[in-house]
């Protein structure tokens, strides 16, 4: 019965891995979708003080990923200087903030391929936090699709357009 249960348990891990990278991916090509559509001025607008730009949330996504994915899992450096992800005013230029997404992803995405059901089930301290790697990947994916969520709409009310990104199945009435 053990063998069954551990054999469970690395389909289970490599099942959530394989969608917090197929996620981050997902939200990835959002962002830079949005990041397209915005001109440098607007990348770093923000309605009020005690809101974000696009910008902002850019390097705190970056930063965020880096510190519980790279350092967190992976065990690179926590170098994080969460502060300067939202005291940032700009211009940092666009090819610098899609080249440091990209990287991001890219490498969060290395990072969970080499991770296993131990990995998921082992406490880690991150962020001043104790969690299993499995709350983390989590916390993470979530995180990534909240801030996903708000570039996307910022873009929407700078742009005032659907952005078309959300392509639904057809489904086919039955007669």
């Amino acid at each position: 019965m053990p063998a069954e249960s551990t054999e469970r348990e690395r389909r289970i891990a490599t099942l959530l891995l394989n969608d917090a990278q197929k996620r981050l991916r997902h939200y990835q090509s959002r962002i830079l979708r949005c990041l397209d559509e915005l001109s440098d001025r607007e990348i770093w607008w923000r309605p009020n003080e005690a809101a974000n730009s696009a910008g902002n949330l850019v390097l705190h996504l970056s930063g965020n990923v880096r510190q519980w994915i790279f350092s967190g899992l992976g065990g690179a450096a926590d170098v994080r200087e969460r502060d300067l992800e939202f005291s940032e005013r700009g211009p940092v230029p666009r090819r610098e903030l899609v080249a440091r997404l990209r990287a991001t992803v890219s490498e969060a995405c290395r990072v969970l391929k080499k991770l296993d059901a131990e990995a998921l089930a082992r406490r880690h301290s991150i962020q001043g936090y104790r969690v299993t790697g499995l709350e983390a990947v989590c916390h993470v994916a979530e995180h990534f699709s909240h801030h996903a969520g708000q570039i996307i709409y910022i873009t929407k009310m700078t742009r005032g357009k659907d952005l078309r990104l959300t392509k639904l199945p057809v489904i086919k009435k039955k007669k």
